[in-house]
């Protein structure tokens, strides 16, 4: 298949652009017909065809995205197999993300993430913040299945690879402007600027307001809106051809609103209705004594600095070495009774940082691919947040009651990892690869309640009656691990590769920022690494004349000590009523996932086309074994629908003196889970998306336009919820039955103007 050079990228040029992640579509002019044009991609260190390699990744250039009009990343998930990517409970910006079942949806330090997630080749350990907003971005590779033999940190589901967009050696602009329903403004803006032939300088700055879907009753602000700032500066310097140096500092202040959750029933004792709009709501936390510690403030910062050294020398050997850290504060409102009454509130601090440093050394030649690297991360990460449950302590005490939980969890890992590729003929190559992991976990936590109104004393309340603590505890405790790979690929034909293999992903073991150890010691002990086996086989196949690509992956894995955290109410003085909160971190026993996942692209005519994706997936928890009883057959994995699919159609046309392209697709999800347990107020039905989108290229290239609609049909979508109310699968805090669910973002309409100089 030869890569076609019709035309050169514009928003890189619309001309026959995915609507997913395959191959863009391309009309060859140098020779006759039309076939869809070559797709690289970086998933294995080094530069090739998507479809010469031989694991499950999927790849979305910056055609694809403007295309379809993706806000953010949570948005791939409507395309790619076995993938659920949402925001977590009460955030618009805290991601949780899950790839073939492995995943972690609650964001406390020391839960470190089950997916990858990478922006230019540095992990970014927390969660908050990460709902990445799209924008100077280059491409973005999601790979399914465990990760850790060629790059970064080891991860059990899979990685997602955010990469920037390169300077360029002339100079150069973006600008692009959005207006949407919920008067949606979003700008960015984009420079580069070559100083000198050998150093250039270039910066991003972005902006995305929107208001909100619903309205809070009781503070009269927007509800669901955004409000996000954030800009990204980089140099690079190339003193020879052989070495390139790249610097890149981002930052992101998010200030949305608080989000509260959709109440299912009146309130217990206040009686306030259940309101008819799902995205409407009354919680008045942020203008609570409870929260005044933050000033009701909801706010988060993120920002980080990259230094990369790309070092070619000799004719096939190249020096990596990549530095950085980043750190995020967060003040959080979390209304979990979402009421006016402070029945159950809770302000929240999030403070991490992270310092990584990633040594490679890789070799490329005609039999032989070799990578091999070290890995070292120094991380810390911590949470403060008061449990106010106003009304039960009025009640008991004739004072606000406060739970206050402090827990910092310190990560310190090292490991070696090496990937070799030997191609024994044309045909037939064999990759064998290992990582050793040394990773170092302690832990800090202090939980303790009192009396009073303001909350604890680390929120500023020095006037707080101290009842007596919960936890108080110090501990530490490391582990090693050594996950093999290996991966047999063979060329049946010029364009059919097929593929099996074996990896193995490793978590270390964590301990619960949460947990009670007065209640229960053994949290002082923590939970043990969670390992994934993985097997997998496939086929990679091009035909109809280069004008189809059919990928096809099977995988079965086995899934065991699977960490799980939850939270529930706990009753500390025996009276029958739940009057504290506290984490639950368990390892289930054993899980087996299998699946099968498609994804093809198909050229009808040089003017239409259509991509097609789907997953199959079959996960159980064998063996969960509590108080001597195996209680598998009550428990899910989480936020993983058996089924998914996914067709877009897309018709090209030329229209006033450019380029005008048709999109529309449709995704649909089965029944989702969304705790390890039955929910039925919580649990996502299937459901269907439509979307659609016109985007019109100037023939210069140098203007677009497009017209964006998402969730056509208005689907109601579950993301998150809190289970905190009367129902039997519930733990209930707080005399408001309070179980509250969280929402997707309904249909919106919205259009942009860009322009390239």
């Amino acid at each position: 298949m030869k890569p076609c050079t019709a035309r050169t990228p514009l928003f890189a040029a619309v001309a026959f652009a995915s609507a997913m992640s395959s191959p863009t579509l391309v009309a060859q002019t140098d020779e006759p017909g039309f076939a869809l044009e070559e797709v690289v991609v970086t998933a294995r260190r080094r530069s090739e065809s998507l479809q010469d390699v031989p694991i499950a990744v999927t790849a979305f250039s910056a055609r694809d995205l403007a295309i379809r009009g993706d806000s953010d990343i949570t948005e791939l998930a409507q395309s790619v197999p076995s993938v659920t990517l949402e925001p977590s409970r009460a955030t618009s910006s805290t991601l949780t993300a899950f790839i073939r079942g492995v995943g972690q949806q609650d964001p406390l330090a020391g839960y470190e993430q089950g997916v990858g997630l990478y922006l230019d080749d540095v992990y970014l350990a927390r969660p908050q913040g990460n709902v990445i907003d799209i924008y100077d971005v280059e491409r973005i590779e999601v790979l399914r299945g465990p990760q850790g033999t060629l790059y970064g940190r080891n991860t059990v589901g899979g990685a997602i690879k955010y990469i920037t967009r390169r300077l360029g050696d002339e100079f150069s602009g973006r600008l692009k402007a959005t207006y949407g329903e919920y008067d949606q403004i979003d700008l960015v803006g984009t420079v580069s600027v070559p100083v000198s032939d050998a150093f250039r300088i270039g910066g991003t700055v972005a902006s995305f307001q929107r208001d909100g879907y619903g309205e809070n009753k009781t503070t009269g602000d927007e509800h669901y809106n955004k409000d996000v700032f954030a800009y990204r500066l980089s140099a690079e310097w190339l003193p020879t051809e052989d070495l390139l140096v790249r610097l890149a500092y981002d930052d992101t202040t998010d200030k949305s609103n608080p989000v509260a959750g959709h109440r299912v029933r009146p309130g217990a004792v206040s009686g306030d209705p259940v309101l008819r709009d799902i995205y409407d709501t009354t919680a008045g936390a942020a203008e609570n004594i409870s929260t005044q510690g933050i000033g009701g403030n909801n706010e988060v910062e993120a920002e980080g600095w990259m230094v990369s050294v790309d070092w070619n020398f000799g004719d096939h050997y190249t020096f990596r070495s990549i530095t950085a850290e980043r750190e995020d504060y967060t003040e959080s409102v979390i209304d979990f009774d979402s009421l006016a009454v402070d029945d159950f509130d809770a302000p929240v601090i999030y403070d991490n940082e992270q310092f990584t440093q990633e040594f490679q050394l890789l070799y490329n030649g005609e039999k032989m691919n070799l990578v091999t690297g070290l890995y070292y991360i120094d991380a810390d990460a911590s949470n403060d947040f008061d449990v106010v449950l106003g009304q039960l302590g009025r009640a008991a005490y004739g004072a606000e009651l406060t739970a206050y939980t402090g827990g910092k969890v310190t990560t310190e890992s090292w490991s070696a990892f090496a990937d070799l590729t030997w191609n024994f003929t044309d045909k037939l190559s064999v990759a064998v690869g290992g990582r050793y992991t040394d990773d170092k976990r302690t832990a800090d936590v202090l939980r303790a309640s009192y009396l009073g109104a303001g909350g604890s004393p680390f929120f500023g309340n020095d006037d707080a009656l101290f009842l007596g603590a919960s936890s108080d505890y110090q501990a530490e405790e490391s582990w090693t691990d050594f996950s093999p790979r290996v991966n047999i690929s063979y060329l049946w034909t010029d364009d059919i590769t097929v593929y099996g293999g074996y990896s193995q992903g490793f978590k270390a073991g964590m301990f619960d920022p949460r947990g009670a150890n007065f209640l229960t010691p053994a949290v002082e002990e923590g939970v043990d690494p969670e390992t994934l086996d993985s097997y997998e086989v496939g086929i990679k196949a091009s035909y109809w004349d280069g004008r189809a690509i059919t990928n096809v992956a099977l995988f079965y894995s086995e899934y065991t000590d699977m960490q799980v955290p939850g939270s529930v109410g706990i009753d500390t003085d025996g009276d029958g009523i739940n009057d504290d909160f506290a984490g639950t971190l368990t390892n289930a026993g054993e899980a087996e996932i299998s699946g099968i996942e498609i994804e093809g692209t198909f050229l009808f005519t040089e003017n239409f086309s259509m991509q097609v994706a789907a997953s199959f997936l079959d996960a159980e928890i064998t063996e969960w074994i509590v108080n001597d009883v195996d209680v598998s057959d009550d428990r899910s994995v989480q936020n993983t629908p058996e089924e998914m699919a996914y067709v877009a159609f897309n018709y090209l046309t030329g229209a006033f003196g450019g380029d005008l392209n048709l999109n529309a697709n449709w995704s649909y999800r089965g029944d989702s889970t969304q705790f390890e347990f039955a929910a039925p107020v919580f649990d996502q039905e299937a459901y269907d998306m439509f979307n659609a989108s016109v985007v019109w290229v100037s023939a210069s290239e140098a203007w677009l336009l497009g017209l964006y609609g998402k969730n056509l049909s208005d689907e109601e979508i579950k993301t998150a919820g809190y289970c905190f109310g009367n129902e039997s699968y519930c733990s209930p805090l707080g005399f408001e039955d309070n179980t509250s669910i969280f929402y997707a973002a309904p249909r919106t309409i919205s259009a942009t103007v860009a322009y390239r100089f």
